[in-house]
């Protein structure tokens, strides 16, 4: 080997060594509702996602596993989370005019939210 590749080889094994490897689950992303968004701007979201967006909204009808906690936050994340897992590789995007963001931190585990990152691009919401 040359010396070139050989100084090459060296540098990249060191720094696999000292950069931190992110573990499987460590890029996960949720879709939830902005807890900032009045609750008449979720509703046409949440109406939108569980209609035409395709989100399945079962689940949050009265006397399923997440009709609770009833409030229109978690009913418009849940829906929210929902379409976005289901077209995010299709073009389907976190916003819902704006009514909504990106987190790493799984929803049905911590509250309140730590939101990473809010979308920007309003795409999501055709009338």
């Amino acid at each position: 080997m040359s010396p070139l590749l050989v100084k090459i080889t060296l540098v990249l094994l060191f720094m696999s060594i000292i950069i931190p490897q992110k573990s499987v689950g460590e890029y996960e992303e949720w879709c939830i509702a902005d807890e900032q968004t009045p609750d008449e701007e979720l509703k046409v979201a949440l109406d939108w996602a569980c209609g035409e967006g395709g989100a399945d909204c079962s689940k949050i009808q009265v006397n399923q596993a997440c009709y609770f906690p009833n409030t229109m936050t978690n009913h418009a994340s849940y829906a929210f989370n929902d379409y976005f897992q289901r077209f995010k590789h299709k073009g389907g995007s976190c916003n819902f005019k704006g009514a909504a963001m990106i987190t790493e931190l799984d929803p049905s585990k911590r509250y309140p939210f730590t939101v990473i990152k809010k979308m920007s691009e309003s795409h999501v919401l055709r009338k």
